[in-house]
């Protein structure tokens, strides 16, 4: 077919390096770290249950069209929610959307124009540069730490564009990142708003793992920084959803922004989708007001956290001189740079041989990287899984880097082991 007849962007465009991932899992006994999902036992199931026959056991109503903001019910169940985090947002100023994906989407739709300029913290979530991409801005990476965004790196980048290049927004995921896991730390997230305030850019905070942390230490979101460090003039723009805590087939997202982005996106919806299913915002309503999700959090909590534990004490005790992490204090995902000398094509099929699948780090940064490393998540397979998986990535590594198995082999009897 001519493709001339289709967009710019969409001429040759590239679709989710991770879903194309999804033919390999049809492999019998395939273990995947890849998949960012759930897992399925933790979702509430009896709740939800509860919270559709509800809705559904009354008048017919409940199938009609709902406003494009969202409906007032959830709005209000969600700034309770946000409150709770510390997002200190009302519920008009709430726009429900379809997944915090679309928020996203909307948000490239109604502030940037090709050829603007977009900064994204590396490594970045896959999805969002697909989207910048399909978008045709200039995509500049930050880099990241152990304790998140370089917000001294940012400032040299903000200081070296030319006016006429300044960044119109900056994307992060401040609490538990997908992929690297990370915090960004609190004197960071005061910095980053400082550095939005001054260079006159947005900050779009994505937080779909924040309430999913193994400690008790709380994190301050950006855009409660933003409202006790601007008010009004707030640069923050925050997307949550409920996707990772309660079930992502209610597709229920939503954004928290100042009344002149809402009402853009709120015209850019009506566009999309009309509005976001009216019937799974009421099953996400009842569900949120039925007092179960504190729990069903906590057992989730609990439940990644034994997880990942197991997939770090298998990585340190078996693959030590083959990758190095940060271990994670919350979220759902563990990300692993991997020794130099290892060779990435023969790595990848090797693990496909041996069954187990994990997404290459080559996916989330937005042109060809040297860095060597790969993103797991310990959240859906379960602890046997988790076990046999890391034995069959050392199986993989060790069958691809002789080299590495010698030297590894050699610290062990230099040790006494």
């Amino acid at each position: 077919m001519d493709t001339s007849l289709f967009s710019h962007s969409y001429q040759s465009p590239t679709g989710s390096p991770i879903r194309e991932l999804f033919p390999y899992l049809s492999k019998p006994g395939l273990i995947s770290f890849a998949g960012g999902y759930p897992s399925p036992e933790l979702f509430d199931g009896d709740g939800l249950k509860e919270a559709a026959a509800r809705v559904t056991g009354g008048s017919n109503d409940v199938y009609q069209y709902g406003p494009t903001e969202g409906l007032p019910a959830l709005r209000e169940r969600l700034a309770e929610l946000g409150q709770k985090r510390g997002v200190e947002a009302q519920a008009q100023n709430l726009l429900v959307t379809t997944g915090s994906q679309q928020a996203f989407d909307l948000l490239v739709k109604t502030l940037l124009d090709p050829g603007d300029t977009v900064l994204v913290e590396l490594p970045a979530y896959p999805a969002t540069l697909q989207a910048l991409r399909l978008a045709q801005v200039q995509v500049l990476g930050v880099p990241m730490d152990a304790h998140g965004l370089q917000t001294e790196s940012l400032r040299s980048t903000l200081q070296a564009l030319r006016t006429a290049s300044r960044p119109k927004l900056l994307y992060t995921v401040p609490t538990f990142s997908n992929p690297s896991g990370t915090v960004l730390c609190e004197a960071r997230r005061a910095s980053l708003v400082e550095l939005a305030l001054e260079y006159g850019f947005f900050i779009v905070e994505d937080d779909p793992y924040g309430e999913l942390s193994f400690t008790s230490d709380l994190h301050k979101p950006l855009y409660r920084h933003g409202m006790e460090m601007a008010g009004s003039r707030n640069p923050v723009i925050y997307l949550s959803s409920l996707s990772k805590t309660v079930a992502p087939a209610l597709r229920t997202g939503w954004m928290a922004a100042n009344d002149d982005i809402l009402r853009r996106c709120a015209i850019a919806k009506q566009t999309a989708d009309l509005c976001s299913s009216p019937l799974t915002q009421m099953i996400a309503t009842e569900y949120l007001g039925l007092g179960r999700y504190d729990a069903a959090v906590e057992r989730a909590c609990r439940t990644y956290q034994e997880r990942m534990q197991v997939m770090t004490d298998g990585l340190n005790a078996l693959l030590s001189h083959q990758l190095s992490f940060v271990q994670p204090q919350g979220g759902m995902f563990l990300w692993a740079d991997l020794h130099p000398d290892m060779p990435l094509p023969d790595l990848f099929d090797a693990c496909v041989r041996e069954g187990v699948l994990y997404v290459p780090g080559t996916a989330f940064f937005p042109t060809p990287t040297a860095r060597k490393s790969i993103r797991m998540s310990f959240a859906s397979p379960g602890l046997a899984d988790i076990q046999e998986g890391v034995n069959r990535l050392r199986r993989a590594m060790d069958a691809v880097t002789p080299v590495i198995r010698s030297s590894r082999a050699n610290a062990s009897v230099a040790a006494g082991v």
